[in-house]
């Protein structure tokens, strides 16, 4: 090292350091510069030029040992902190990759201050220093306090909408249904865990279904299972539809049936929602298949197993299963598949199918199909594009393909004998242009079916001409809506996927809510002639976020955040519609995994109140001319070129012009480019249609830059699968989130009670009974490949100590 001598007489000591720190400048500077250059040329914001310039300049005049070099960079943060004040005002989340990084750089410049040629001394150095460490100190406080939370002070209504609620089919101890009732409320009239009570909940039993991804393959488990239990038996279902009885206090197996469901035929999820419970009115209670549960499988098959022995009924079908594959014509193991349950109304099992997404053009059917609850035998068919054939086809015949496919859970009206189906889209997801009108009348709509004859009754449609992946996958909820009278409507809440709530009337499906439409971006596809208008439903506030800006773009730094403004600059994005674009991506916001998802509402009549946590996550989306799809081998995967070990953003879109490419607008980090929170719970009074409150839901712990996890308990509001349920305690359980919990949440409030770190994902809807005098509240921690959690096979209850 070399000495000078300053003005003031101290020896100063060129460090070693000091060109260290210049050094990560210079290089920390050129990707801002390069960077930042081209987001001009797109139109985006001139920071990242003149914050790189800035630093490049200071790092040479400090590796020169000069102290301007550390003047530049005091300047140039200040005007950051300045720049962000403007962009984030007081957004907690948009000052971490605009200041996070360069306050550590100042914090290393002021410790070094005194190394550098007339620089300051120890005394001004140390002061320096300890004001950012202070402010990192007040950031890190700052963090960990609640944001973005919402309390209208409202008080939390005292009665019902109209009338009491309460369901005569079930015992209160039972949790009959997947929505705990017929009308999948999500409700239960127990109360012995309460608001005060609950944080002393523990773990009563663990149970392990011992489904798990075979060793050496692709991991597609997920479970999103949740129990069902009548009487003295809770009934489970793994991933690939084993079936178990357990005992409810114990958690003891009774007996488990093997589906024989193989790994080939598992689609893009190993999932299995739940069961649904049946009392037959032929068979006399004590014979063998007097009560049994149903089933649909992965690999297309209807299951009829007796409750009390485990083993199939005979009478069923053919020897206990109905072949659903029948009529369907040429598929593979795995295009097809059930994970939701099925409904029964008037006798009828109403089943239909997920056809995987964007695979080809025509894909095999999305029929919906009814058989005889008793005997298994196919009653009728309900095929789009086979209007007024509700016979099974002949011989050499098939139902329609690339049909719209109901994937998830329907409800049913036992009086009204209807069932509704929430609809997906037709096949090739993201394109139009190739759809019958009777295709785009009831995709992304719900469809009402007369459970006896397959006659459609009416269609409510939440998307028109859908080509964004907005299908209905939540379960619709039925309740009472009182009219201007104040007389009793049967009614239905339809969440969607854009965070909207429609409210319509079950029996003719008008709506009873104000419903707006709006005018919506065009195609840039000639030959895609898209609605013009789209449905708003204005009355319900919807569950999102505004739209996207350029500021709101995200990263833990600040080439992460410039990278994804880049990102967002090369996109179109006009809203929520913004047309599928070939010329350059486009942004979904919220993506196809936004709003609410198979999850679906929770209800308390008795209230009026809707608890539903949902998700804020973009997409990132282009189609692709044909020649880019098939060069990256990607083939729809009933094609003899198809790769099962090729993993790839493209989808083949196969019979179609395009292909797409899809996949969550991710920083280079992996990071979403957007700022948190990304998961939140709200929840709605349908007194007054007002939000009473809302709260990020999920914490970062085990999250984080490249799926890492920080091990931080920061509630970021997280991604999240799975629904709520309420009980009459008072207390909302909710898991779902990528942390690994499950929470009690207080219903009034939507204050966290308690907490559990679960042994794997607990992406699934818990539930609740009472046995033997005491509430268990249950939840199947299966993991879920796709939200990058553990997987496991556990069914974990937990009650209050004795």
């Amino acid at each position: 090292m070399t000495s000078e001598y300053d003005t003031a007489g101290r020896t100063i000591q060129h460090s070693i350091l000091v060109k260290i720190l210049a050094i990560v400048f210079i290089l920390f500077s050129l990707p801002l510069i390069f960077g930042g250059g081209y987001l001009v040329t797109l139109g985006g914001s001139w920071y990242y030029l003149i914050a790189g310039v800035a630093l490049i300049v200071s790092g040479i005049l400090l590796f020169k040992n000069k102290m301007s070099g550390a003047w530049v960079f005091c300047v140039f943060f200040v005007l950051t902190l300045l720049w962000t004040i403007w962009e984030s005002g007081s957004r907690f989340w948009g000052w971490v990759p605009r200041v996070a990084v360069f306050a550590v750089f100042a914090l290393f410049l002021a410790l070094l201050l005194p190394k550098i040629e007339r620089g300051a001394s120890k005394k001004v150095s140390l002061i320096l220093s300890g004001i950012i460490v202070l402010c990192f100190v007040i950031a890190g406080i700052l963090a960990f306090t609640p944001k973005f939370v919402y309390d209208s002070g409202l008080p939390f209504p005292d009665k019902p909408l109209v009338g009491e609620s309460n369901d005569p089919t079930q015992a209160d101890s039972d949790w009959k249904y997947y929505g705990r009732d017929a009308d999948a409320t999500r409700y239960s009239p127990l109360k012995q865990i309460n608001a005060e009570n609950v944080g002393k909940l523990e773990r009563a039993w663990v149970y392990r279904t011992g489904d798990l991804p075979p060793a050496g393959k692709i991991n597609k488990w997920a479970a999103e299972h949740t129990p069902i239990k009548v009487g003295n038996g809770l009934y489970v279902c793994s991933a690939t539809n084993n079936i178990s009885r357990v005992d409810p206090s114990t958690g003891k197996e009774i007996w488990q049936f093997k589906s024989g469901v193989q790994y080939k035929s598992v689609p893009y999820t190993a999932a299995c929602r739940g069961l649904t419970y049946y009392e037959s009115k032929v068979i006399p209670a004590g014979q063998a298949c007097h009560s049994r549960i149903i089933v649909g499988t992965l690999d297309m098959r209807l299951l009829a197993v007796d409750t009390e022995t485990g083993k199939a009924c005979e009478g069923f079908g053919e020897h206990g299963q109905a072949n659903l594959l029948k009529g369907m014509g040429e598929t593979v193991p795995s295009f097809l598949a059930i994970t939701a349950p099925v409904t029964i109304v008037k006798d009828t099992i109403v089943t239909s199918q997920e056809v995987k997404d964007n695979q080809r053009r025509w894909a095999p059917s999305g029929v919906v199909r009814g058989y005889d609850a008793e005997t298994g035998q196919f009653k009728w068919a309900w095929d789009v594009n086979r209007p007024g054939q509700k016979a099974e086809p002949g011989p050499g015949q098939e139902y329609s393909r690339g049909t719209p496919n109901s994937w998830t859970a329907s409800v049913g009206d036992e009086k009204l004998g209807l069932v509704y189906i929430p609809m997906g889209n037709s096949a090739a997801d993201h394109y139009s242009a190739m759809r019958t009108p009777e295709e785009n009348k009831v995709s992304s709509a719900v469809v009402a079916l007369d459970a006896q004859t397959g006659d459609v009754r009416w269609v409510y449609q939440t998307v028109h001409k859908d080509v964004w992946d907005m299908d209905l996958g939540s379960q619709p909820t039925l309740i009472d809506y009182p009219d201007a009278s104040g007389k009793a409507v049967p009614a239905m809440l339809i969440p969607t996927k854009l965070g909207q709530t429609f409210l319509i009337d079950r029996v003719n499906g008008k709506p009873l809510t104000t419903v707006e439409e709006r005018s919506v971006p065009k195609s840039e596809l000639k030959e895609e002639a898209l609605s013009p208008t789209q449905p708003f439903s204005t009355a319900i506030p919807r569950l999102g976020f505004p739209d996207l800006t350029e500021k709101q773009m995200w990263g833990i730094s600040p080439i992460d955040q410039m990278m994804c403004r880049i990102k967002f600059k090369q996109a179109n994005y006009d809203g929520m519609f913004t047309a599928p674009s070939l010329s350059k991506p486009w942004i979904m916001y919220p993506g196809n995994n936004g709003g609410s998802d198979w999850g679906s509402y929770a209800y308390d009549a008795n209230h009026g109140v809707i608890i539903a946590n949902w998700n804020n996550t973009p997409m990132y989306a282009q189609l692709l001319h044909r020649k880019d799809v098939v060069k990256d081998g990607v083939y729809s995967l009933d094609n003899p070129k198809f790769n099962p070990n090729l993993v790839s953003p493209k989808r083949p879109m196969d019979e179609t012009p395009y292909g797409v490419t899809i996949g969550p607008f991710y920083s280079p980090t992996q990071m979403l480019c957007s700022e948190p929170p990304y998961g939140m719970i709200s929840a709605i009074d349908l007194h007054t249609k007002k939000i009473l409150w809302q709260h990020p839901l999920g914490s970062a712990e085990r999250n984080g830059p490249f799926g890492l996890p920080t091990h931080m308990p920061i509630n970021i509001g997280t991604p999240n699968n799975g629904g709520p349920i309420i009980t009459a305690g008072g207390v909302a359980f909710v898991a779902a989130t990528t942390d690994d919990k499950i929470r009690a949440i207080d219903l009034k409030t939507g204050k966290e009670l308690w907490s559990d770190t679960l042994p794997a994902g607990g992406q699934a809807t818990p539930m609740t009974y009472s046995q033997n005098g005491e509430q268990y509240l249950v939840i199947m921690a299966g993991g879920h490949h796709f939200m990058k959690t553990p997987v496991g096979d556990y069914l974990v209850a937990y009650k209050l100590p004795k």
